[in-house]
């Protein structure tokens, strides 16, 4: 039986994201927690993003879905299959992230399309979306992600610098805003956020005493395998693990042989690979 009904299908195609919540359970859910928390691995590879306005955030990335934990949730068959559905292809790992939102100091980001930086690596198509996981409670206090409702349709909208950012042009994106709902998602540990790669998505600071972690598994389509390299894979067949190899996996974190890339060193991410939280 397929992840989603017809109407959840149809939701993510009208609104260009889709919320489901419990998609890992509590029990899951505390060993994303326990382990993201524990990872030195994350700290040593952490990358400082600063936002323009005084606030910090973080990020480490990895193209590779391997054989620890991180990996078994990106080719989980409720992720993989889930992505399957909504593009109506197979789909590969393109990369994964860690984004991390530190007490009080939690970094903002601007109004942006993953696609506006994923455009730049050769996929002709935006056939491209996210799955984004919240590993701590996601609120508004906290710097929970914002999407604005239908704004896939609107196509790839122009990206560059704007001031301390790098992100979509501002003046279209106030105009997009003023006739389309911003939603805030308010996210509980295991609740996961599928989104288009040309949905306008951004993020307030952590203002909170709360850290604020999300793991974000980002996929692309057979179809839309890119035409260059670039610091994302080709297509390559994704090895579907059964959901049950979470539990298995247990607390298991990081191999050594995980690696992980600066996204300051690539001139093609911009701060596109930076803005996904």
């Amino acid at each position: 039986m397929p992840p989603f009904t017809e109407e959840q299908v149809s939701a993510f195609h009208e609104d260009g994201y889709l919320i489901v919540p419990g998609l890992f359970d509590s029990e899951e859910a505390d060993i994303l927690r326990k382990a993201a928390h524990a990872d030195s691995s994350f700290g040593e590879n952490a990358y400082d993003l600063e936002d323009g306005e005084g606030g910090k955030a973080q990020l480490v990335l990895w193209n590779k879905a391997g054989e620890d934990l991180w990996g078994a949730i990106a080719r989980s068959e409720r992720i993989v299959n889930a992505m399957e559905q909504l593009f109506d292809d197979e789909v590969y790992h393109y990369h994964s992230k860690m984004s991390i939102k530190k007490p009080r100091t939690g970094g903002a980001w601007s109004w942006h399309q993953d696609y506006g930086y994923w455009y730049q690596n050769g996929c002709i198509w935006p056939d491209m979306g996210s799955a984004f996981i919240a590993v701590d409670p996601n609120t508004r206090e906290n710097g929970c992600l914002q999407v604005l409702k239908g704004s896939h349709k609107m196509g790839r909208i122009e990206h560059g610098q704007y001031g301390d950012q790098t992100g979509a042009d501002p003046e279209r994106t106030t105009a997009a805003a003023k006739v389309m709902e911003t939603v805030y998602v308010e996210l509980d540990p295991g609740d996961t956020l599928f989104f288009h790669s040309n949905t306008l998505h951004r993020s307030d600071q952590n203002t909170s005493d709360d850290p604020r972690w999300s793991l974000i598994c980002c996929y692309n389509t057979k179809h839309n395998n890119p035409y260059k390299e670039s610091h994302h894979p080709f297509y390559e067949p994704l090895e579907k693990l059964p959901d049950g190899a979470i539990k298995e996996m247990g607390g298991k974190l990081f191999e050594a042989k995980t690696e992980f890339w600066d996204p300051s060193i690539d001139a093609t991410t911009g701060a596109g690979e930076k803005a996904s939280s």
